[in-house]
């Protein structure tokens, strides 16, 4: 027998297989059908964005309180499951599950908190006060890069428009930040009505459930609907708890690296390396501007590149070994499309698109598998192309022109 499969297999020196397809052609019906299912779309995925431009803080709130949703759920479950094991779970009901959990999860924020709010506010002030330390520093590599600019006769225009794109890149990026903190702060009170909607998520998450099943025949399309919200309710499980321990991991781990590199500031930093986290591409990236300019224009220039080279490393192996981990594979996105994702999102709805990018770009792929399976295909268009030719396909044949042998016909 590994005679013949020998003699089946193609010889190095017979060159590639060149392999016909069958023949598809599109009518101008299903051309149609796919120009107005494309036009709907475009429609309907306008109205969508502005609709969410419009109320983006109100989609924020209520993204913040599913978030906050499925991270205290676990604990409502393991606070149930001695009564339900014993079966007297009259006596711990979910509401009374609910309640005991706030407490002890804001009991544990609140000590926390208390521990790291006087060493953060500490390093910040000290920080604050040596902006303008870091300016001068920045002023005299200006002109010490100006000077070298002169010993390479570079012309003065070429000098002058390169000096005026780093002030004006550090004035926006000085202003894009505080701005953000202006808004976050202005914010910050409506946050308080998130855990009073993440309260009636968790009572009354069965009620929604059916509530949405009932808007579906019973059969085939309620069964399908009930596998969307199991789906659903696993993508965004697995990216809420994946985000929260990638948070504690990176700032954990950050601020012994900060400090086992000697940063004046490992503290503070490697707290904002954790909260920037939840901020997919732009966050990891945010941090590791601020901590190496902060070494770089700092006490310690020569440090900076100890510390771009750790969160360099830091990044790779946790975007590509600990992360996927974290995740389980319930999110299968690209890295590719997850910048494209974030950038997206950002320019459609700033801040609050990048933070809810990713999870709707997973919904999405969630929702688009099982409308493949519902239609029993294997992509949206695989049905709208004509049946294939009566005519004989040409058989497979190798680059020499003689026949393929039946047992390599995939």
């Amino acid at each position: 027998m590994s005679d013949n499969i020998a003699k089946n297999q193609p010889r190095p020196d017979e060159g590639p297989l060149r392999v016909h397809l069958l023949d598809r052609s599109f009518s101008v019906k299903a051309i149609a059908r796919v120009v107005l299912i494309t036009l709907a779309i475009l429609i309907f995925v306008g109205i969508v964005v502005g609709i969410f431009y419009s109320l983006s803080f109100l989609v924020v709130l209520l993204a913040l309180s599913i978030f906050l949703a499925y991270l205290i759920d676990p604990l409502v479950k393991l606070i149930r499951r001695p009564f339900k094991t014993a079966k007297i779970e009259r006596f711990m009901p979910r509401p009374l599950a609910i309640l005991i959990s706030y407490a002890l999860v804001f009991t544990l924020f609140g000590f926390g908190i208390a521990y790291i709010a006087p060493i953060v506010v500490e390093q910040g002030k000290e920080f604050g006060n040596n902006f303008p330390k870091f300016a001068n520093s920045i002023q005299r590599q200006a002109n010490e890069l100006n000077r070298r600019f002169q010993r390479l006769r570079i012309p003065d225009d070429l000098q002058n428009q390169i000096n005026d794109g780093a002030i004006a890149l550090g004035q926006s990026v000085t202003a894009a930040f505080g701005s953000f903190v202006i808004s976050f702060l202005s914010y910050l009170p409506w946050l308080v009505i998130v855990p009073v909607l993440t309260f009636f998520f968790l009572k009354d998450v069965n009620a929604f459930r059916i509530s949405f099943l009932r808007m579906f025949p019973p059969g085939r399309w309620r069964d399908r609907a009930d596998a969307v919200l199991v789906d659903v309710n696993s993508t965004l499980a697995s990216y809420a708890r994946a985000m929260l321990i990638s948070a504690v991991l990176i700032g954990t781990i950050c601020t012994a690296g900060f400090y086992a590199i000697g940063l004046k500031y490992a503290f503070l930093l490697g707290i904002l390396a954790g909260i920037f986290e939840f901020v997919p591409l732009l966050g990891p990236l945010a941090i590791g501007i601020i901590a190496t300019a902060s070494v770089a224009f700092g006490d310690h220039p020569g440090l900076a590149i100890y510390v771009a080279i750790f969160l360099l490393v830091l990044r790779l192996i946790h975007d590509y070994v600990t992360y996927p981990r974290i995740i389980r594979g319930k999110i299968h996105l690209h890295p590719l499309l997850i910048i494209i994702t974030v950038l997206a999102g950002e320019q459609i709805a700033g801040i609050p698109g990048v933070f809810l990018a990713i999870p709707i770009v997973a919904l999405l792929t969630v929702i688009y598998k099982h409308i493949l399976e519902h239609q029993g295909s294997t992509g949206i268009l695989a049905g709208l192309a004509d049946e294939p030719s009566d005519l004989p396909s040409p058989e497979p044949t190798l680059s020499d022109g003689s026949d393929l042998p039946k047992d390599q016909i995939a």
